[in-house]
């Protein structure tokens, strides 16, 4: 089809943004919102010139694909319907609020035509794709991740867990096909009843180390991955879209008199860095795939994955909590 028909369900933050890109974005018809909150959706309709549709199966009427930007537990019951009408998905993380229903979601996507592609923003970040290039060939020995925010700003709807961390989790499934050798999960609460910072350590065969940590106390916003390798140490900055490679060089200059004049520090790489906003990205990616019928880079399966990592991991942080108020 040469034009996508675009709606978008439920215009809170991300979902503004979608709003924005898609009325910009090239193949892409947007043609109207729903949203629980008629008159933040009428708003929306207005400064977008798109309709406005109270009822989400009148939209579904009007649209080849929508994105689902609703809060997590209605996504279940809506991507379903979506399903049913015969339109292509693009859900936010995470997948669904169960397991169960990713599941269920994952089989039906399998079995028809319609394309169900899931919001791991992350995997369309330039510099997390510039590093998967730089980290070919490289024999790497551990990784760490962190996500850190301050309490003032951050959702509070759910954990850090399934808030912060499932971010890194998607990129872990992406890098890594095979299940982990073994997992760990500690955290605590802060400002809320529910976990507010948690650490994870996941270890991959042979014997690669993995380490993420979630933060919602944390005064100062972070979004980087440290890459230990055989040969070499990388700082990717996914915030400020930065890459540098940290390499041992021969260390001493020796003239011809044979006496040392200087030691040579390490030598630093700067990796070039596209300035290519990920929504735009991910969201291209989606229309081109209803366009062409073709695969998304994340999948109904690949949300699936990363919820049932995020959820194993968020219950051995309950888990070590219920036992640490015993002791």
């Amino acid at each position: 089809m040469d034009q996508v028909r675009i709606g978008v369900i439920g215009t809170g933050r991300m979902g503004q943004s979608h709003c924005r890109v898609y009325s910009n974005l090239r193949h892409a018809k947007f043609v109207g919102i729903c949203d629980a909150n008629a008159e933040v959706g009428r708003e929306m309709a207005r400064r977008h010139e798109v309709s406005f549709f109270r009822e989400v199966d009148a939209l579904l009427e009007n649209v080849d694909a929508v994105s689902v930007c609703t809060p997590t537990p209605y996504h279940y019951e809506i991507v379903k319907r979506c399903l049913d009408a015969g339109v292509h998905v693009m859900v936010e993380k995470p997948f669904t609020e169960t397991l169960e229903q990713a599941e269920a979601l994952k089989e039906a996507a399998s079995n028809g035509k319609t394309i169900i592609q899931v919001g791991h923003i992350e995997k369309f970040n330039p510099a997390f794709i510039e590093l998967r290039k730089v980290l070919e060939g490289m024999d790497v020995l551990a990784m760490n991740f962190n996500r850190l925010s301050p309490f003032q700003g951050s959702n509070v709807d759910v954990d850090v867990v399934l808030d912060l961390m499932i971010h890194d989790i998607g990129l872990v499934v992406d890098l890594f096909e095979h299940e982990p050798l073994s997992m760990d999960a500690h955290g605590f609460a802060v400002f809320t009843d529910s976990i507010d910072y948690g650490m994870a350590i996941l270890k991959y065969a042979p014997e690669i180390l993995l380490t993420l940590t979630a933060s919602r106390v944390t005064e100062q916003k972070i979004r980087a991955i440290s890459v230990t390798t055989r040969d070499a140490y990388i700082e990717a900055d996914l915030l400020h879209k930065t890459i540098e490679v940290h390499r041992r060089t021969l260390g001493d200059y020796v003239n011809q008199k044979n006496s040392h004049k200087y030691r040579q520090e390490s030598l630093i790489e700067r990796i070039v860095v596209p300035t290519m906003e990920p929504l735009f990205l991910e969201l291209q990616d989606f229309v081109t795939c209803v366009a062409e019928g073709k695969t998304p880079q994340v999948t109904a399966a690949d949300g699936y994955n990363a919820l049932r990592f995020v959820l194993l991991l968020r219950d051995k942080i309950l888990e070590s909590r219920r036992v640490q108020n015993k002791v």
